[in-house]
This record gives C-alpha cells, structure tokens and sequence, in this order.
C-alpha cells in the first residue's frame, strides 16, 4: 500500500507542471489579480501625485501670506510688537518711500489717486522727519525736508484742480436747490474740470518731472538707508521734538482765533501742525500687521493704546476740516472777491464765468461755510491742546510706556 501510494504521488508529480493547477482550466468564480493590482497602484500614485501637490500648494500658499505679512510690516505706518521707536521710525521712513517710488515708476503716468497716495506719503515722511530732527541734525533734517517738499511741489499741479473742483462739487451738493440748476456755476464747474484735465496731463505725462521726482526720492531713500540711529528703547530720543510740534501747533491755534491779519494763512499753517500731529500719533501706535479687524477691536479696548489712537483720530478729524476751510478759501479767492477774471492760473473763473447774481450767492454761500468750519475747528482744537507741551509730553509717554509693555 505504502508502494502503491508512492508510485501515484509520483505520476501526478510528473503529469502537472510545478506552477499550474491540477485541474486543466481555471474554475469559474477565479478572477485575474493583475489588473487589480495595477489599478490599485495606480490609484495609490495619483493619491500620493494629488498629495504632493496639495502639500506644494499650501507651502507656496503659506509663503505668499508669510510674504504679504512681512511686506505690510515693511510698510506698516506705526510701530510694530516690541519694536523700538527710532529704528521703527527709519524702517517707516524706508516704507513710504518704497510706497512714493513704486506708485511713480510704473508702466505709464501714475492716476490722480495715485498722485494722492504720493503726496500723503511725503506728507508722512516730513512729519516723520521732523520727529526725528534732533536725533538727525540741523543739517540732514533741513537737507531732507527740503528734499520732500520740492517733490511734493512739483506734484501739487494736478492734486490742487482736483481739490478745486472736489470743493465747488461738495458745496453744490450741500445746496442743491440754490445752486443745482444755475447756469453760472455750471459754467464755472466745466472751467473748472476743463483745469483740472490739462493740470493733469502736464503734472502726470511729463516724464521729466516724474523722472526728477524719482531722482530726489531714491536719493532721499539711499541716505535714510544709511542712518546711524538707534536711540534708546524709551521715547527720550524723540520728546523734545513731539513737545515742539504740539507747541507749534498750540501757538498757531491761538494765532488763528484772535484773528489778526490773514485769518485764512493763520487757519492753514495750523492745519500743518495739526496733520503733524496725527501723524506723530500714529507712528507711536503699536500695531501687529497679522492680527485681523476682530483682534484690533479688542486691542483698541486697552486704555494706553486708546489713548494714542484717540489723539491720532481727533487730530486727523481736526486737519480734515481745517483743509475744508482752506479749500473753500482758496476757491473763493479763485472765483474773484472782486470780481477779477480769476488770476494767472485759470481765467474766467471770476465774473466772466459764474455772472454777477451767481457769484455773489457762491461766495456768501462759502462765507458761511467757512464760519461754521472756524467755530468747529477752534472747539476741536482747544480740545486737543487744553494741556500744556509738558503735560500733553507726559501724558504721551505714560500712555506709550503701558502699550509697550502690553505688548511684549
């Protein structure tokens, strides 16, 4: 038996291959394993494809938000988390002008609203200066103020028929039933953007004022790289002249409400300290570019970063009605008290344009105006300059001590 059971164990060993079943054919039920697996590997490589996509997106995803978040903090008006104030001050300085030349060395002629960006920019970095003007010197602080002021004069054309016309367009809209339907004035505001276009033109299409300006600015922009300023982490580098400011612009006030001599001079000389010290408060404030709307709210809530912000809000609030006044001003003296032709910049815009009747309403109507904005502006501004320098100093100080430490 044992012999017999070898000898068939041995011919079914020969009779069938090593690797094929002992039945011919393959039984029904049995499927193929190779297109499974293939399908399978195929499936695990685009999921792993889709993976490392996803993976490459999000980290170029993250570095575009690391990189829009480090170039707001570049750009940031106001001191960051932990910064100290003098270099704060330069690294803004770097800002707006990196702000001034991108908006001018454009493809074409920068807009009108970009021309408005590049003037408040210089705006900006002659405050800023000026902040700095002890820690800089009599020297460098009257070489780059000078240097910020000729480049804003040579872009003052066209921002000041814009202001004309913005001006006649917010008083008509304020009398409407007076002013709406004359002729007159519709007259005077076709003049009036007829200026507007050719100021424009000659101010923004005229290369070699853009490329004089982009010269000045990049020069100004290679000397504030080069500062050697660090200053103390404290506000002692920068007291003497935040005092200077709110004094200037508290004598000025007191010039503007006693009323001697030209009133409307006196009224825009304080309107520059005045923006100067919004902007001071502004840089001071310490903000974090990443945090969002909600986070700042909150922020807002602190009693010392409050009170920064709320002198940087009265202060711009104060400067925005004091430009009304002088727009309204200049727009009167345009028009002609006397009913001249206007003067050298646009004429016709007196009489010859508006009529008699007309004139006569449109500058009574701006009288009035005017008073209203005087009496505003003199409330606000005593306001704000109740304290004396010294106090205004220490109170500055304090405020900016507890926001520094709530923000380590």
């Amino acid at each position: 038996m044992t012999t017999d059971r070898t000898a068939i164990r041995r011919r079914l060993a020969v009779r069938r291959t090593a690797h094929s079943p002992p039945w011919g054919r393959r039984k029904a039920g049995h499927r193929p394993i190779v297109a499974p697996l293939a399908g399978s590997f195929a499936a695990s490589f685009a999921a792993t494809l889709a993976v490392g996509v996803g993976v490459a997106i999000a980290r170029a995803e993250r570095e575009r938000r690391a990189g829009r978040r480090r170039h707001a903090a570049e750009r940031q008006f106001a001191l960051l988390p932990a910064e100290l104030p003098v270099p704060g001050l330069r690294r803004m300085a770097l800002g707006q002008l990196d702000l001034a030349i991108d908006l001018l060395d454009g493809r074409g002629p920068p807009d009108e609203k970009a021309v408005h960006e590049i003037r408040k920019a210089l705006k900006r970095l002659r405050a800023l200066v000026r902040l700095l003007r002890q820690e800089l010197g009599e020297e460098a602080f009257a070489r780059e103020n000078g240097a910020l002021r000729d480049a804003g004069r040579r872009l003052a054309g066209a921002r000041d028929a814009e202001v004309m016309l913005s001006t006649l367009d917010r008083l008509i809209a304020r009398h409407k039933r007076r002013l709406g339907r004359r002729r007159g004035v519709g007259r005077l505001r076709e003049a009036l953007d007829a200026e507007r276009k050719v100021s424009t033109a000659r101010a923004l299409g005229d290369e070699m004022t853009r490329a004089q300006v982009l010269g000045d600015l990049r020069a100004v922009r290679h000397r504030v790289a080069g500062w050697q300023i660090a200053g103390p982490p404290s506000l002692d580098a920068l007291e003497q002249d935040l005092q200077r400011l709110y004094r200037q612009g508290r004598k000025r006030m007191r010039r503007a409400a006693r009323g001697k001599g030209d009133r409307a001079r006196a009224m825009h000389e304080w309107r520059k300290r005045v923006k100067d010290l919004r902007y001071a408060a502004e840089m001071l404030e310490r903000r974090d570019p990443g945090e969002g709307k909600r986070r700042r709210r909150r922020s807002k809530k602190d009693a010392a970063a409050k009170s920064i912000h709320r002198l940087a809000r009265r202060a711009d609030k104060l400067g925005e009605a004091l430009g009304e006044e002088h727009d309204l001003a200049v727009l009167a003296q345009r028009i002609g008290a006397r009913g001249e032709r206007g003067g050298s910049h646009a004429p016709g815009l007196g009489s010859a344009a508006l009529g008699r009747r007309n004139r006569r309403t449109v500058l009574k109507l701006i009288a009035r105006r005017r008073r209203k904005l005087r009496s505003r502006t003199l409330r606000d501004g005593a306001r704000i300059y109740r304290r004396r320098p010294k106090k205004f100093l220490g109170r500055v100080r304090r405020a900016y001590e507890r926001a520094s430490v709530s923000r380590r």
